[in-house]
């Protein structure tokens, strides 16, 4: 038995497979609008539903500070001042550079660099936990080989706040990862073409983009969306607030993590400022219902845009991208656009729907353990803390190329973004749990083969040193107890997806509250309520 070569898997035509059981249909819908003329069995009066959204968008605010989703003011300074001294470092590092290079003094004198944040933090949504997503915007004559990953990295590491840090060069993006002040910071590279970058350079100004490289454009991408975004949204605050809703609700779904074939942040965030593009004067509470209401009903894969003014009409002319699922587009103020990278497959997309059309009760985990007899156990382990982080970045990296062949094997794999550790192993190790069809077919695979072929993707192109993995089949009652899915006071952590229980406060507040629930029911300005029920 031996499968064909990456990307293009087939079944071996000596096995028949029983046709499998349909995937249980989720029989959730959003309620429709009264019949016009309907006699409501109680006296009408608008201004209850107000009082009732107001009070539900209350109850969300209290929700969102209580679930520790907003830092402390305390940490939010920690990380500014974070900021603040990894710009100094980099200006101080761009003049002894630009030294080394023997350019002549003035341009010494006068050149610079800087530090721009995108990602959660960017946006203002990050949570306690959160990293910072940090871009190091340099000048033309910076080689990053020898300036950024001999000269910075010495120089970083030389700071008594750093910790952990390494050269990341195999990403897409190669990067410097460390933790400063004890805050974890990815810090990519971009250079402009230019001798001087300001502090606060505009990204979104032409000139600043003209003529850069490609991972340069990869990587200033991200910064200059945010930047869109924030000046699309017609209330940022709200904007906001609901972001931190939503990425709570996708990780206790099991949909937080664009590796894993599931919605990343920028796929939120560009979701999130949609829907408050159309509903400008909503409430938190409004806004989140026609969230669900929205993408639910979604004409997939017509693209979801942001844009401003009269360019709308120009969108809905894209046509969609080729084999891509569920299209996004990445705000942009030039007349060129740009797609959100994504990993969806038919798999996630069809679980992504059906979290929209249930939309209801988001704090409640999704029952993997229910929902699914058998999983795939992919074990991850290193010699190493630092090892092995660089080995599951590497692997998730490569995740697309696994799933491709357990849908073609197996017709449907729920990929679980959360990272579980086995503590009784004695070596570091992360170990990922995904739920397979309800059939009979993983019966038949040969999960021994699909390690190999799936280990050949990895190390495909990579020259390191790399860790050790292994795969095994599991029904849901070998699971460990530490991999309990359904425990609702567990919760997936911002930055790397590892769950971890709640602190004591926390759990003090879940037992006694409420958690907050929609009210299906949209109020216009004009005061007209669309739909008169309640959901719970």
């Amino acid at each position: 038995m031996e499968l064909e070569s990456y990307p293009f898997y087939q079944i071996p035509s000596g096995l028949v497979f029983d046709p499998p059981p349909p995937f249980p249909v989720i029989n959730h819908s959003l309620p429709p609008p009264p019949p016009s003329g309907l006699l409501l069995p109680f006296h009408f009066n608008p201004s209850l539903f107000f009082d009732m959204d107001h009070q539900r968008t209350m109850s969300l605010i209290q929700f969102v500070n209580d679930e520790g989703l907003v830092p402390s003011q305390e940490e939010e300074d920690k990380r500014k001042k974070t900021i603040h001294k990894l710009k100094k470092i980099v200006y101080s590092w761009i003049k002894r550079v630009a030294w080394k290079h023997q350019l002549p003094k003035h341009q010494i004198a006068v050149t610079s660099a800087t530090i721009l944040t995108y990602g959660s933090y960017g946006l203002g949504v990050h949570s306690q936990e959160s990293d910072i997503d940090a871009l190091c915007v340099a000048p033309f004559f910076v080689n990053i080989a020898e300036d950024v990953f001999v000269v910075l990295h010495n120089m970083l590491k030389n700071r008594p706040e750093v910790s952990e840090i390494q050269c990341v060069k195999s990403a897409k993006v190669p990067l410097i990862r460390l933790k400063f002040d004890g805050i974890s910071i990815d810090l990519p590279y971009a250079r402009l073409r230019v001798l001087y970058v300001p502090e606060n350079v505009d990204i979104l100004n032409p000139f600043f983009m003209r003529s850069i490289d490609d991972t340069s454009w990869k990587c200033l991408s991200g910064v200059r969306a945010n930047k869109c975004i924030l000046q699309l949204v017609p209330n940022v605050e709200k904007f906001q607030s609901m972001l931190r809703i939503l990425k709570f609700w996708a990780k206790r779904r099991g949909l937080y993590g664009a590796l894993l074939g599931y919605l990343g942040g920028i796929h939120l965030a560009i979701l999130a400022a949609y829907v408050c593009q159309m509903h400008p004067d909503a409430t938190l509470n409004t806004l989140i219902m026609n969230f669900f209401r929205t993408f639910a009903f979604w004409h997939w894969p017509k693209p979801v845009s942001l844009q401003e003014g009269m360019l709308q009409a120009s969108v809905d002319a894209i046509e969609p991208r080729p084999f891509s699922l569920m299209p996004i587009l990445l705000p942009s103020t030039s007349n060129s656009y740009e797609y959100c990278h994504s990993n969806i497959t038919n798999s996630t997309c069809y679980r992504i729907k059906s979290e929209f059309i249930r939309g209801h009760n988001m704090t409640k985990p999704f029952p993997y353990s229910k929902r699914y007899s058998k999983f795939v156990k992919i074990y991850l382990s290193a010699s190493d803390q630092c090892g092995l982080g660089n080995w599951v970045g590497l692997v998730k990296s490569r995740f697309r190329g696994l799933f491709v062949i357990l849908e073609e094997l197996q017709g449907f794999c729920d990929p679980n973004p959360t990272e579980y550790v086995e503590n009784e192993k004695g070596e570091p190790n992360v170990v990922f749990y995904w739920g397979l069809h309800p059939g009979d077919k993983n019966s038949l695979l040969d999960i021994e083969l699909i390690e190999g072929e799936f280990m050949k993707i990895i190390v495909n192109g990579y020259e390191g040193s790399h860790g050790m993995m292994k795969l095994s089949i599991m029904i849901a009652s070998q699971l460990p107890k530490n991999a309990q899915f359904d425990d609702p006071t567990m919760k997936v952590s911002d930055n790397d997806n590892k769950r971890s229980p709640v602190n004591s406060q926390h759990q003090h507040q879940h037992q006694h509250q409420h958690h907050p629930h929609f009210l299906v029911c949209q109020i216009e300005p004009s005061g007209e309520v669309q739909h008169l029920s309640f959901g719970g």
